[in-house]
């Protein structure tokens, strides 16, 4: 089976996703729906070959052994992110289109506090939000400005690695877990002994990544990283909930200190096809940090719409202003904010 005729459909389509099961009919996502590229169901043992040929002796081992993989595929000048699975006994593949070139903040629609964070020289930077909501493109868009704007060395630990970076003011070395280096915890221990000022952590997934990143935000780096929590709120509990008994005041106090934002991001179906992202803004001023630091969490959100002057932006806020720029239309502004149809 030709697998990469789905990767060229899904690029001259302008995809973002592919989805191939074996027993079901090819699929791509298009805008955010999901759409049907044949109504041949897939057989399973030609589909395995033909996925299978994508990988190295070494992944193949890997899949059979864990049952889960994820790797980068290059089609042409197009890269795409992959991951293979099992369900129903079946094998299962889901691919995300990356960009080929980097999109800008004004393509991004990138608020006025977001791109100050690209100036900070320090601490910690949380993009969150569910799988498909463009965190890594909007992290990869931050990393750029500090490549195009200031001398730095930027080090990226990633699973696996998405969009690359060309060198331009900033020494830029991306590693790949499974390649490079055999988990984002064994990349951290040792990254901040190759003299970085930028670190960028693809996922934050265990109590030992997190512990070592709050480190290297204490340490006086800046560190990006992502987690899949829909707001901000629940990102401070996520990396709280994952230490146990004393050692979550310890994480607390430290994660107050260090923290500089946190990004809930989600996109939105736009009025003219494609999507555009709506965003809540966290800033950690010095009344966030108490709240974290007294893990008083529930309070968040007040804090947030109480923010504006600092930069701050509920996510309702951020779909409002969607709908007045004319972005979005009326129903999907009332499906996001949860408010229910006027009669």
């Amino acid at each position: 089976m030709e697998i990469d005729k789905y990767f060229n459909e899904a690029i001259k389509q302008k995809a973002s996703d592919v989805h191939l099961v074996g027993e079901e009919v090819p699929m791509l996502r298009l805008s955010g729906v999901l759409k049907e590229l044949s109504d041949k169901k897939l057989d399973n043992e030609e589909l395995k070959k033909g996925l299978y040929t994508l990988l190295s002796k070494d992944q193949q081992v890997r899949f059979e052994e864990e049952m889960e993989l994820d790797f980068a595929h290059k089609v042409g000048n197009d890269r795409f992110r992959v991951n293979l699975h099992l369900q129903d006994d079946k094998i299962g593949m889901a691919a995300r289109l990356i960009p080929e070139n980097i999109p800008s903040p004004e393509e991004l629609k990138f608020e006025s506090a977001l791109l100050d964070m690209t100036g900070l020289m320090d601490g910690l930077v949380l993009i969150t939000g569910p799988t498909g909501s463009g965190k890594s493109t909007t992290l990869a868009c931050m990393i750029e400005e500090i490549n195009k704007t200031r001398k730095a060395h930027i080090v990226t630990v990633e699973d696996p690695v998405e969009f690359m970076f060309k060198d331009k003011e900033s020494l830029i070395e991306q590693r790949e877990v499974g390649k490079d280096t055999k988990s984002f915890a064994a990349a951290l221990k040792h990254v901040l002994r190759q003299d970085p000022n930028v670190i960028l952590v693809g996922e934050m997934r265990d109590p030992e990544t997190i512990s070592t990143v709050l480190t290297a935000a204490e340490t006086g780096h800046l560190v990006f990283s992502t987690l899949h929590t829909p707001t901000a709120a629940e990102a401070v509990e996520r990396i709280v909930d994952v230490f146990e008994g004393a050692k979550q005041k310890q994480v607390l106090i430290q994660f107050s200190s260090v923290l500089r934002g946190i990004v809930a991001q989600q996109l939105m179906p736009a009025k003219d096809g494609g999507r555009v992202p709506a965003r809540e803004i966290l800033i950690n001023t010095p009344a966030v940090s108490n709240l974290i630091r007294e893990n008083n969490i529930s309070q968040i959100k007040s804090a947030i719409q109480t923010g504006l002057k600092e930069g701050m932006q509920s996510m309702e806020n951020s779909v409002k202003q969607l709908l007045k720029d004319g972005l979005i239309d009326e129903e999907m502004a009332e499906k996001r904010s949860g408010r229910s149809k006027k009669v």
